[in-house]
């Protein structure tokens, strides 16, 4: 029983023995067999590229209305019928409202009558002057009876033009029965209902905003105050605006207005440009994106977001040379000049224009690794990725 354990016994070492030995012999086997050029890493690649690229400035603003109209009633009165329906486009003079006129007018007939009648009596008062005229020359009667008449005349001639004056107010009063819009623009909800007696400047009885044009405020850091005064008395500024989702249509204005007074909370200037609006795709309250263009530069240098990469270094791309191998390469990139480039980076330092960089695959890179290009970015832009199967192992080639 114990020869048979001691002949277990040896055999377990030498199995245990054996199977330590493998790494060794297939380590040996497979140094003996990658003694060679490493192995060539796919990539998709894209050209760094040199363009006219506009200086943005990119924050966040508010549309408002160009004017915004609280409109109310200027007499007493009672609200006889509204001429619109609520959201609808009114132009300038359009009619809103009636109020009940038949009060203003039976005061404008009144007022029509006295002055009829007064003028009646200023008549026969002119005639009467002429023939006292006479008799005081003839010194029939005296000058005092002469200058009674006169003064009559002259009272009558006051009160014609008093009560031309009534009639004339009581016609601008009855204009009043008939609210009109003093603005193009877009209605909201009719605050008052019909049949509710209204007093003369009292509650708003609609609100409406004008939308075309439509104005867009925002603020820029105060640090950009000089340069934007500037560019702003040598030229008119561009300025776009989009809502979230939109970027990539925004509509086009100008900057009209820099407020004379930097909000010391903030650090901020607050500013206003202005837009058509034809197609109503601004609203008043809405917030959009808004990116003010300060100036166009030349001769910058892009490539695709996709080949920019965080590093030790700070940021940096891998560069293919002419031997197809990987260059890893620091570069200095543009804020403000990428703003304005949707998919794309632009440097401003470490690339000259015309080199090819690897837009995805770089984490199989070293510096002076071969590389395999498999396809690349359509237009050399942010678009979409030409031979990406490569990469994904439909293609062949190391994973």
């Amino acid at each position: 029983m114990r020869r048979i354990c001691c002949c277990v016994l040896s055999c377990s070492v030498l199995a245990w023995a054996l199977l330590w030995s493998l790494p060794c012999f297939a380590q040996g086997g497979a140094g003996g067999q990658g003694k060679g050029a490493p192995q060539a890493a796919p990539v998709l690649a894209a050209t760094a590229t040199v363009e006219s690229i506009p200086e943005l400035v990119s924050v966040v603003g508010n549309a408002e209305a160009a004017s915004v109209v609280e409109i109310k009633a200027r007499i007493n009165g009672e609200l006889v019928q509204a001429h619109f329906e609520e959201g609808q486009e009114v132009r300038q003079g359009d009619v809103l409202f009636t109020i009940d006129p038949r009060p203003l007018e039976a005061a404008l007939r009144e007022a029509k009558a006295k002055l009829e009648r007064n003028q009646a009596l200023l008549r026969k008062a002119e005639e009467d002057n002429r023939r006292y005229a006479q008799l005081v020359n003839e010194r029939i009667i005296s000058r005092e009876q002469f200058e009674e008449k006169t003064t009559n005349l002259a009272a009558l001639l006051a009160q014609v033009k008093a009560d031309a004056a009534t009639v004339e107010s009581a016609e601008v009063e009855l204009t009043y029965s008939s609210i009109r819009s003093p603005i193009n623009g877009r209605t909201g909800q009719i605050l008052v209902d019909r049949g509710n007696m209204i007093k003369a400047n009292d509650v708003a009885m609609l609100v409406i905003q004008q939308i075309e044009p439509i104005h867009v405020q925002f603020s820029v850091p105060e640090a950009l105050l000089g340069e934007i005064m500037a560019r702003y008395k040598a030229a008119k500024l561009e300025v776009r605006a989009a809502p979230p989702g939109r970027e990539q249509d925004p509509d086009v204005g100008v900057l009209v207005f820099i407020d004379n007074t930097v909000d010391r909370k903030t650090g901020s200037i607050a500013l206003k440009a202005s837009f058509e609006n034809r197609e109503h795709r601004l609203w008043p309250g809405q917030f959009v994106n808004v990116q003010l263009v300060l100036g166009v530069r030349d001769r910058v240098v892009t490539v695709p977001s996709q080949a920019v990469m965080p590093s030790s270094q700070g940021e940096a791309v891998y560069v293919i040379r002419e031997d197809n191998t990987a260059e890893f390469r620091p570069v200095k990139t543009d804020v403000r000049l990428s703003a304005g480039l949707p998919g794309k980076v632009a440097v401003e330092s470490g690339l000259s224009g015309g080199e090819r960089v690897v837009v995805d695959g770089h984490l199989r890179l070293a510096p002076g690794r071969p590389v395999d290009v498999r396809g690349g970015v359509a237009d050399g832009g942010g678009g979409g990725v030409i031979g990406s199967e490569a990469l994904n192992g439909k293609a062949g080639g190391p994973q």
